[in-house]
């Protein structure tokens, strides 16, 4: 059951949405450390200005009910990775189970390959997050590799799962 959602640019006035969920240990447990616990206004207000700056939006909010309540979005690659893209998402907790991180998964999959002049998306996942692997899975990902104990969260190492989307001709 997919709750009714759309995918936008954050903007002024999200700050408090912001807060309310991402400010929660479990989405925080499953991020990288960049992203702050506890989530404070101050952190809002910064990351609204980054997002603010960009031409291209490479960060979009989830929007349910006129409320942003979470987030999905990549990070281009350079060098000789440029023709790839990370994919991150996060979502507030009342809204797991509800189908809608893999739709917006998919609408950004779909965004990322129409914007940007890239080959294949990946992400890579912490060993206990079965519900994230399910959603890249639904979303047409693939999962490629399991790098052990490659990722440093809470003093312990985690395995990596990664998975990848290539573009489709």
């Amino acid at each position: 059951m997919t709750s009714h959602y759309k995918l936008r640019r954050w903007q002024r006035g999200d700050e408090a949405s912001l807060v309310k969920y991402a400010n929660n240990y479990d989405i925080w447990r499953n991020v990288r450390d960049g992203f702050p616990h506890p989530y404070t206004w101050e952190n809002a207000h910064e990351w609204i200005k980054i997002c603010e700056r960009e031409e291209t939006a490479t960060v979009l909010a989830i929007e349910i009910n006129g409320e942003a309540v979470g987030g999905v979005g990549i990070v281009p690659q350079k060098d000789i990775y440029r023709k790839n893209a990370e994919i991150g998402y996060w979502l507030g907790e009342p809204f797991w189970g509800r189908g809608i991180m893999t739709a917006a998964v998919v609408e950004m999959c779909a965004y990322a390959f129409a914007h940007f002049d890239i080959q294949r998306l990946y992400a890579g996942v912490f060993e206990y997050n079965i519900a994230s692997m399910h959603v890249l899975k639904k979303a047409g990902f693939e999962q490629t590799s399991v790098f052990k104990k490659w990722l440093f969260k809470e003093g312990k190492f985690w395995d990596n799962h990664w998975f990848v989307k290539e573009r489709t001709k």
